[in-house]
């Protein structure tokens, strides 16, 4: 009995090697693929001539170059002033004391009431200072616009990252004694 299985190991593996080597049929296609390359022709259109360039006389050399650096700028600082709408700092006033310290660093400590103009004391250091509306705060020309009893609100004028200058409102708002 081993035998047989010695002798079906060995011929099993023959008999499916040597069915690999059939036709498959792939002599029917090499057939059809020889036919179809014989039928065929290849195709080549001929060339059409060239056309003959026309060169156009340049009418713009006695004009202004449009890459000039000095018109750009001319052109840039105009649309600059017509975007900003006239929104700009007063640069020649003079500074008030608050406008010394940054915003973030002010506090509001309370509100005084006299003669129906209120104002509001806001510390900067460790010095208590009084400013009514109008008064400019920090150090983005930030100018008080409203005072209530329990917040001061700002209007700064600020740089975005274009150049422009745009308002920005900020808030201070009352510092709690601590119990």
């Amino acid at each position: 009995m081993i035998k047989f299985w010695q002798k079906f190991l060995i011929l099993f593996p023959l008999f499916f090697a040597l069915t690999g080597c059939g036709d498959n049929g792939i002599t029917e296609l090499q057939q059809w693929m020889d036919t179809v390359k014989k039928e065929s022709r290849v195709v080549i259109s001929k060339i059409s001539e060239p056309k003959v360039y026309v060169p156009v006389p340049y009418s713009g050399k006695n004009q202004i170059d449009p890459y000039n650096p000095a018109k750009l700028l001319v052109v840039l600082a105009r649309m600059k002033a017509e975007s900003n709408n006239g929104l700009r700092p007063d640069m020649e006033r003079r500074r008030e004391v608050l406008e010394a310290f940054p915003l973030d660093s002010l506090k509001m400590v309370g509100v005084i009431e006299k003669s129906n103009i209120r104002n509001a004391l806001i510390q900067g250091d460790k010095t208590i200072y009084q400013a009514k509306m109008g008064n400019y705060v920090g150090q983005n020309f930030g100018k008080i616009t409203k005072i209530t009893d329990t917040e001061i609100e700002v209007t700064e004028i600020v740089q975005d990252a274009t150049g422009d200058w745009t308002e920005r409102k900020a808030t201070l708002e009352l510092l709690e004694a601590k119990k």
